[in-house]
């Protein structure tokens, strides 16, 4: 009887790992939604201090169902996208929109964006770069009025 149960054990088990095995990966050609932008890097290039710092990324749900963009994150606070919460159904366009809010700070631009969906093609992140400067003049101290003038310490 031990043998029979023993055996019976086995035959399950072996039935269950060649199930297990013969899981489908998903196909190049499964359906669902796909996300494809027209650019994943936005390049300001050299700004001048106070700039506007908008851009936008436009995209296209390539898919074959309703693409959601569930979150869009970026790396710092600096840094604020807003994006489409409805889905966006098949063949049509979509774009998430970023301010960066440093614009009055000289300096290198170099953030990232995060996007998350259901889409079969994962998680995409986009790219803002740029150089902002202050090419304003600094002011002569013998231009201002003499009531204006810095008096040197002693």
């Amino acid at each position: 009887m031990k043998r029979v149960i023993l055996t019976l054990v086995s035959v399950f088990f072996v039935l269950f790992i060649a199930n297990a095995q013969t899981t489908t990966a998903p196909s190049e050609n499964a359906s669902g939604a796909e996300i494809k932008f027209d650019n994943i890097v936005h390049d300001y290039g050299t700004v001048q201090k106070g700039a506007d710092g908008k851009c936008e990324f436009v995209f296209k749900n390539t898919g074959t169902e309703p693409l959601i963009l569930s979150n869009v994150t970026t790396s710092c606070g600096c840094t604020v996208p807003s994006w489409p919460k409805e889905p966006i159904l098949p063949g049509k366009t979509g774009a998430i929109k970023v301010t960066y809010t440093k614009m009055n700070t000289p300096g290198t631009i170099s953030k990232q964006i995060t996007v998350n969906s259901n889409a079969s093609n994962g998680t995409i992140v986009l790219s803002i770069k740029g150089l902002v400067v202050d090419n304003t003049p600094a002011t002569n101290n013998a231009d201002k009025p003499a009531n204006e003038k810095a008096t040197p310490l002693k």
